[in-house]
């Protein structure tokens, strides 16, 4: 009897060290990976296309009266409802407001429009998304950056000077562009070695750089002295004096 019961004690022990060793070895799945979501990917918006990567994807348009936003392929993405609209660009007033929840409305992700004398930033899609408060506004200074080149008058036709080694207006070497033309206004841009500049010739405006190369051609009634190339890199142009409306470097109306 005394064997036997020696016999089931070893049988039991055998079968229950068996069974842990089966149980150790099956496979755990991982709870943690198991709930994790794979993240959402935004589909990009196929309205905002861009074809030309030197302009905004959003350009302001006006029609009717009222200026809204085209995409680079002329479609009006943000319909036109506002008096006044610019490009999509950083407000310096917003970015620096004592508002913190107002700053971020000042990035560049953001347009200022216009509207029965009420100002708002939208965002791309049109929602207006914060209306401007005198409080929420800082006092920006604004950065000062001497011009490397400056317009010149001699004999009642406009030329291009670079202040550096400008020395004898009588040298015609000491000119950056000999006077030759009606108008020169220099724009303001963020190159200042390469700067783009309004020109009048034969009554018509066109563009040019510092090299006197022809830019845009001398086709326009009028080119605006406007913040547009700085902004946008390009310009606000009118073949009637009338009608405005933007162009890129390469002549291509909008």
């Amino acid at each position: 009897m005394k064997n036997l019961v020696n016999f089931f004690g070893v049988f039991i022990s055998v079968f229950v060290f068996s069974q842990t060793r089966s149980v150790k070895n099956l496979p755990v799945k991982s709870v943690q990976n198991s709930q994790v979501k794979k993240p959402v990917q935004t589909k990009p918006n196929p309205d905002l296309v861009l074809l030309n990567e030197d302009i905004p994807v959003l350009i302001p348009k006006k029609k009717n009266g009222n200026f809204g936003y085209i995409n680079q392929k002329g479609k009006f993405i943000i319909q036109p409802d506002y008096h006044i609209a610019v490009f999509f660009a950083e407000d310096c007033n917003l970015l620096n407001s004592p508002n913190e929840k107002a700053r971020k409305f000042g990035t560049e992700d953001y347009a200022t429009v216009e509207k029965e004398k009420i100002s708002y930033r939208i965002d791309k899609s049109g929602k207006r998304v914060y209306q401007y408060k005198d409080s929420d506004l800082a006092k920006c200074k604004s950065e000062f950056k001497q011009q490397l080149f400056h317009a010149y008058v001699l004999n009642g036709f406009y030329g291009i000077i670079e202040d550096a080694r400008f020395k004898n207006a009588a040298d015609y070497k000491d000119y950056q562009i000999y006077p030759q033309y009606q108008y020169l206004h220099i724009l303001e841009g963020d190159d200042l070695t390469d700067p783009m500049i309004i020109a009048l010739h034969n009554d018509k405006f066109g563009i040019i750089d510092v090299n006197n190369r022809i830019i845009v051609p001398f086709e326009y009634e009028d080119i605006k002295r406007n913040f547009s190339w700085k902004l946008g890199k390009m310009f606000e142009v009118s073949k009637d004096g009338i009608h405005y409306y933007y162009i890129d470097a390469d002549n291509k109306a909008y």
